[in-house]
């Protein structure tokens, strides 16, 4: 098992209907937004998808749309927010169906933290149960996977590919890219920070700001790849600015407004999430207006 995944992969968000459904033609133009963006990937499900408001058969759904569109043009990675062993393994099966190029999984949110044992027990049975590649989402505050713990599960299960490191810890992400085993990549979703966590060598972003402005960060990307540093950090300084203004409880709220203003309609938050505030949208029309001269 060898996940062979590079470069940019907008976690999709998902449009909701004024009464909570998933607005799946939307959904479809979302789709085709990214791919006109020259994404490398795409993961729906994930937390800027909302994912952790979706049934398991609203999962499968959107997933089985997502393959429709994509049509094996780019990868697809599968979103799992679960809560338990047994819900993760049954969503991965629910999907086993499809030509998925791997989970992103994230450890249990929940309130209660399962210690390193039990988490590295939950990341084994799922491996066993599914043959997909597993990328790691460590972003649980609570439940926060620290460099030897995540080199472990890499090192000692071959179905854990991946992991998506999270929060604004440059540190973790260079000790993860100096102690990753081989083969095995490191994907960024420290949004502030993309140009550097690209610069250090991170095999890609799932992230939010990818779900928002792909072209950018595809740009981004290709830029780094190149190594022009000087037009990387002029970049740079123009997206930080953006992820400012869109950064809120909120956030995959904004990443629809962001989105909808580029020209695709992406539909509404799932409540009780609240929609763009009027400030926030002017914050926003403001920062895209810079951000977008980078589009591609």
């Amino acid at each position: 098992m060898s996940l062979e995944l590079t470069g940019v992969i907008p976690p999709l968000v998902t449009p909701f209907t004024a009464n909570g459904d998933i607005d799946e033609a939307a959904y479809r133009k979302v789709i085709r937004f990214n791919l006109d963006k020259k994404v490398h990937g795409v993961c729906p499900g994930g937390s800027s998808g909302e994912g952790h408001t979706l049934t398991i058969d609203e999962f499968k759904r959107l997933l089985e749309i997502t393959a429709e569109e994509v049509a094996g043009a780019v990868p697809i990675v599968a979103g799992i927010i679960s809560n338990s062993t047994r819900d993760a393994i049954n969503r991965a099966k629910a999907i086993s169906h499809l030509p998925i190029a791997a989970l992103q999984v994230t450890p249990v949110h929940y309130l209660f933290k399962p210690d390193e044992d039990a988490t590295y027990r939950h990341f084994k049975a799922l491996t066993e149960a599914v043959d997909i590649p597993v990328i790691i989402y460590n972003v649980v505050p609570w439940n926060y996977l620290n460099p030897a713990q995540m080199i472990r599960l890499m090192q000692d299960l071959p179905g854990v590919q991946g992991i998506k490191q999270s929060q604004g810890d440059l540190k973790l992400m260079a000790d993860l890219l100096l102690g990753v085993p081989a083969g095995c990549k490191v994907y960024s979703a420290v949004d502030a920070l993309l140009y550097s966590s690209f610069a250090l060598g991170a095999h890609g972003t799932i992230a939010a700001t990818p779900a928002a402005l792909p072209g950018v960060c595809v740009n981004l990307w290709n830029t780094v790849q190149a190594g022009d540093h000087v037009k990387a950090l002029e970049m740079h300084k123009s997206m930080l600015a953006f992820w400012n203004a869109i950064v809120a409880d909120n956030l995959p709220a904004n990443l629809k407004t962001s989105i909808t203003l580029q020209g695709c309609n992406a539909g509404l938050p799932r409540a009780p999430m609240p929609p763009t505030s009027d400030a926030q949208l002017a914050r926003i029309k403001a920062a895209l207006d810079d951000v977008l001269r980078f589009d591609i």
